[in-house]
């Protein structure tokens, strides 16, 4: 797992509030009226199967380009690994904050998975599609208001870096906490250790449900086959 220097990540000041606010009418992300997506009725906590073929305008993952569908399928293994992880986490907790050999392994496999594969992929998606999806979400006024709109594109790497920032707390925390000889020193750590890795859960569920249901099946609508195809050999190096 490697460590970030918080001070260095991005945060959401005021600005972004107030362009968030003003992407909740007209980014496709959060707009949902238009597309029969009945997204804000859903918790984190429980977000929709993301295979539950509720798609925009009805565009399932058979029609999508394959370099769509690598990072749908991408998804899938990821949506495994949080479920594995959020078992661990809650065995954790439920021990009183003791270690055994499963959760230790759990936790492993997961921060593991999380800084090779889960970075890589989000990595991947804003070198080859993203800087070609927020054009077309700004041609065709997808996005929010301002001097300089925001589109989804915007809101979903906030939340890679978010990702990063969660995932690098929670991990670093664990550790922490296993050398701090006074209990409730201990316990307070290994409790905020738990939070954040509660919320990377369910941040990291909310955000794939966003993509699968919505921003790729934009991406399918506004960028052509032949563009995906010059984007498909970045993926392929």
């Amino acid at each position: 797992m490697r460590v970030i220097d918080r001070t260095t990540g991005k945060r959401i000041n005021q600005a972004d509030k107030e362009a968030s606010k003003a992407l909740n009418s007209s980014d496709p992300i959060m707009r949902n009226a238009e597309k029969g997506l009945d997204l804000e009725e859903h918790s984190p906590m429980d977000p929709p199967d993301a295979y539950d073929g509720s798609v925009v305008d009805g565009i399932g993952y058979d029609q999508m380009h394959r370099l769509l569908q690598h990072y749908m399928d991408e998804h899938r293994t990821v949506t495994g690994k949080l479920d594995q992880f959020e078992k661990a986490l809650a065995a954790f907790k439920e021990n009183h904050y003791r270690m055994d050999a499963e959760i230790n392994k759990v936790f492993g496999e997961f921060f593991n998975y999380f800084d090779h594969h889960i970075l890589d992929h989000n990595q991947r998606e804003e070198k080859q599609l993203f800087p070609l999806l927020h054009e077309r979400l700004l041609a065709s006024e997808e996005h929010g208001e301002g001097l300089n709109p925001r589109t989804a594109v915007d809101m979903m790497e906030d939340d890679h870096v978010k990702f990063i920032q969660l995932g690098s707390l929670a991990f670093n925390m664990l550790g922490l906490a296993a050398r701090l000889q006074d209990e409730r020193s201990r316990m307070f750590v290994y409790d905020t250790a738990y939070n954040n890795g509660r919320e990377l859960i369910e941040m990291l569920r909310l955000h794939i449900y966003r993509e699968d249901h919505i921003l790729f099946p934009l991406a399918h609508q506004l960028i052509t086959r032949e563009e995906f195809e010059k984007l498909q050999p970045v993926q392929e190096k």
